[in-house]
């Protein structure tokens, strides 16, 4: 009688510490998707840069950066993960070679855009014949986030702040990266798909011009920006 008494309250104890864990875990991953869409809506460069593809070259190439921007959120969360990200805070020298890069990389986007704006958006059959080009555009849109320093020192404070106490850090972070990249890739779907109504204004050759020299503005605002921040 004693033996089975001792049982059930081993059971009841470790079902307990099971559906708290679950709990605890659920509210971590409900708080984490709460905070990103709410950061995810927030303008930035990465919005900057989806809406210039999406009016200028159209909804593939767009979906092409929407996507490299989504994959350098996802290996920014698998580098926290595996403490790489931490380098960030702990050398300064790391931090600084990687925001100059960012910087530069911005700066070279912007001023590409303001000294050799398009003359018109690019046409259906100039897209056919140049699918290569998406791989261009999910390269600059990986680029752009990989290269910002400020991503990574993010993710660094930020996530920790929801991984559940005893979970494993590597899957968690991997996770919520996942769920950041998701998240990122319905907002961006929402703006190209938002772009499209406006597609015939902005396949005008003016228009054109303006819209990417302004983009060439607000990339070169970002770059000095990166390049001022500290840690």
């Amino acid at each position: 009688m004693g033996v089975c008494w001792l049982y059930r309250q081993k059971t009841a104890c470790y079902c307990e510490r099971m559906f708290t864990g679950d709990t605890l875990m659920t509210a971590s991953l409900l708080s984490f998707l709460l905070a990103i869409i709410i950061l995810t809506l927030t303008p930035g460069f990465d919005t900057a840069l989806i809406l210039r593809s999406a009016a200028a070259q159209g909804w593939q190439r767009a979906s092409a950066t929407a996507l490299g921007v989504a994959t350098g959120c996802l290996l920014w969360g698998i580098a926290v993960g595996l403490g790489l990200g931490a380098l960030l805070l702990a050398s300064e020298m790391a931090y600084n070679l990687l925001k100059w890069a960012g910087a530069a990389y911005l700066l070279y986007l912007g001023i590409k855009l303001l000294w050799h704006p398009r003359a018109q958006s690019v046409s259906m059959h100039a897209e056919a014949a140049a699918q290569q080009r998406h791989l261009a555009c999910f390269t600059r849109g990986l680029l752009g986030n990989l290269l910002n320093p400020k991503v990574g020192v993010f993710y660094v404070t930020f996530l920790p702040q929801f991984i559940p106490q005893g979970a494993s850090v590597p899957i968690w972070c991997s996770l919520m990266a996942l769920t950041h990249m998701l998240v990122g890739l319905a907002w961006s779907t929402v703006l190209i798909g938002s772009s499209h109504y406006f597609a015939e204004q902005l396949k005008r050759p003016r228009i054109v011009k303006i819209m990417d020299r302004l983009t060439g503005c607000v990339f070169i605002g970002f770059a000095a920006k990166l390049a001022l921040s500290r840690r």
